[in-house]
């Protein structure tokens, strides 16, 4: 049986990747939207953040560099 609280942890970090992703989409066609900037700078402070390292053994950093290496 899976921990629901692993459950959560897990749809939480899914939630900020896609919304990273989502944010790096938008930006690509319009690269001055000022929501999308604020949503990307957001979510890479949550992956840097105590509470992700929390949630995760998954050092931020890396995943942020792997999330821009698959954006090219």
């Amino acid at each position: 049986m899976t921990d629901p609280y692993q459950n959560l942890a897990n749809a939480i970090i899914l939630t900020a990747v896609k919304d990273w992703r989502s944010a790096r989409r938008k930006l690509k066609r319009k690269p001055k939207n000022k929501d999308a900037k604020i949503l990307l700078e957001e979510c890479e402070s949550f992956f840097r953040s105590a509470w992700f390292a929390s949630l995760t053994d998954v050092d931020g950093e890396i995943l942020i560099r792997k999330l821009y290496e698959e954006d090219r």
